[in-house]
Parts: structure tokens; C-alpha cells; sequence
């Protein structure tokens, strides 16, 4: 890419926590510490021209409709990880709500998802829980970024998924916002600083749950459409979710088709 002048560019990484990077957190991404030591190198690589670091931060409760806590069966057992659980499962009874109380809301809920049609809804294993290890970025990468932040720059953190009633994959908008919780609607200062950026550097976890619905959800609200061809998401910065492989190769396809290029940490390279 060749630019008359400096460009501003901007670095945004989705969730790259512990959990999701450490092979022994409760959600490991395969490959996902790898893809945050390569993002961290390039934070150095970069230092003197990244405009901004922005870093969402997926940030639950043990309470949290995504999580086993929140469902049982007939005996009063708890879904494992990675049970889809619909609408037409609690009308049938085979879950429901551990509290009888949020039946209701959640029934509702996992209705509106359907019709949404970005995910069914899933059991996650416990994680990023708010004040545990496994919220907290990854070291080589938080490292890079307090190194970065010496010239009296500061990374912006973005937190997401605090309210337990809905799913918050993507950093822009919850899956079923809430509308009496500001935090699960449309981050719009976020999509704001995005759009003044020239180049907009993606990385992070995963490619097939929240990045990707971050992306589409920045791409969707751009002002201008032409601005996804600011998109470069680095290949080697981002890995799925297991068994989840589609859903990444679906977005990639989706994206770059809309003009979102791709590149890798070590092969990006500007020409000013």
C-alpha cells in the first residue's frame, strides 16, 4: 500500500485473553498463543507508526445465559459445554431455566436469536470471568502495547458480554441487545474512530465467533461501504474456534468479497 502522507493506522484485537490463548485456559483457541506473539511482534515492528490500539475484552459473569449455571434438565443437571440449547427445547422441557424466574426472558430470548440467525445458542465452558487470570491479555502482547503506550499513548480497552442476558460475541452490538443496557447496543464511538483510520489492522479470537461478528458488524455500519477496503485482517494473527472451521472460512470469503484484503504480521508493509 503507498500513501502521499503518513497514514494512520489502527491495530484493533479481538479478545486476546488467557483463556482463549493459554493451552490451559477453560476456552483455548488452538494456535492462539502463537497468532498473539506474532501480533505482539508486530506491535514492536510498528511501534512508531500504529495510531491507535484498540482491544476488546470479552468480560463475564459465572451467571451468564452462555454458560452452564444457567440451565438444567428435568433432574436438575447442568448442560456441558458446547450443548446447543433452542426455543423449542425449553417449550419442550427438555431445559429450562435454573431460575423459574428468568424462563420468560429467556425463552424470549433464545427466540429473537433464531430469527437473527447469526448463531444457534451455546454452552460455553466458563470463561473470561471478570477479576480471574483468564480475563487478563495475553502477557507478550501486553507487554508490547505498555511499550507502545511509552510515547504517551494510551490502547483502548473495549469490554463486552458483562450483561449475563445476552451473548456479546461481537465488540459493535450484542446479539439480542438489551435495550435497557446501553453497553449491549451499538458502539458507535467505536465505529467512529475505526472509519478516520486509513489502515485497520485485525487480529485476535476467534475468526469464527468474535471477530468475525465484530468485522461484519463494522463493515455493516461504515458509513461508506468503501471503507471496508481499509479492513486488512493478518491470517496468521487469528485461528477458530475447533470445529467451528466454517464459520471462519464463511466470513473470510464473505469480507474480502466486500473488499477487506488480507495480508500476514511480517509480510505488512507500508510505502509512504
Amino acid at each position: 500500500m503507498t500513501f502521499t502522507e503518513t497514514p494512520k493506522i489502527h491495530l484493533l484485537v479481538i479478545d486476546p485473553q488467557n483463556d482463549f490463548c493459554d493451552p490451559n485456559g477453560s476456552l483455548y483457541v488452538k494456535g492462539a498463543e502463537g497468532d498473539m506473539d506474532r501480533v505482539a511482534m508486530l506491535v514492536d515492528r510498528l511501534r512508531e507508526r500504529l495510531t491507535g490500539i484498540h482491544i476488546t475484552l470479552d468480560s463475564h459473569r459465572k451467571v451468564d445465559i452462555s454458560h452452564p449455571i444457567w440451565f438444567q434438565d428435568s433432574r436438575g443437571a447442568h448442560p456441558g459445554a458446547f450443548t446447543v440449547i433452542t426455543a423449542e427445547d425449553l417449550e419442550k422441557g427438555t431445559w429450562t431455566t435454573t431460575r423459574p424466574s428468568a424462563y420468560k426472558r429467556t425463552l424470549a430470548y433464545l427466540r429473537a436469536l433464531s430469527v437473527n440467525g447469526r448463531y444457534p445458542h451455546v454452552i460455553w465452558p466458563y470463561h473470561c470471568l471478570i477479576g480471574d487470570s483468564g480475563h487478563n491479555v495475553w502477557k507478550k502482547l501486553a507487554d508490547a502495547v505498555h511499550v507502545w503506550e511509552d510515547r504517551f499513548a494510551m490502547a483502548q480497552f473495549v469490554t463486552k458480554g458483562s450483561n449475563p442476558w445476552t451473548e456479546h460475541f461481537s465488540a459493535v452490538q450484542a446479539e439480542v441487545p438489551d435495550p435497557e443496557d446501553p453497553t449491549t447496543q451499538v458502539n458507535t464511538a467505536l465505529i467512529n474512530t475505526l472509519e478516520d483510520a486509513d489502515v485497520i489492522l485485525l487480529a485476535g479470537e476467534a475468526l469464527s465467533h468474535c471477530l468475525a461478528n465484530t468485522v461484519r458488524d463494522i463493515a455493516d455500519r461504515f458509513v461508506d461501504p468503501k471503507y471496508v477496503s481499509k479492513l486488512v485482517l493478518l491470517t496468521d494473527a487469528s485461528s477458530n474456534v475447533g470445529g467451528f472451521d466454517h464459520y471462519g472460512d464463511a466470513f473470510l470469503r464473505e469480507l474480502v468479497l466486500r473488499g477487506m484484503r488480507t495480508s500476514t504480521t511480517k509480510d505488512f508493509v507500508l510505502t509512504v
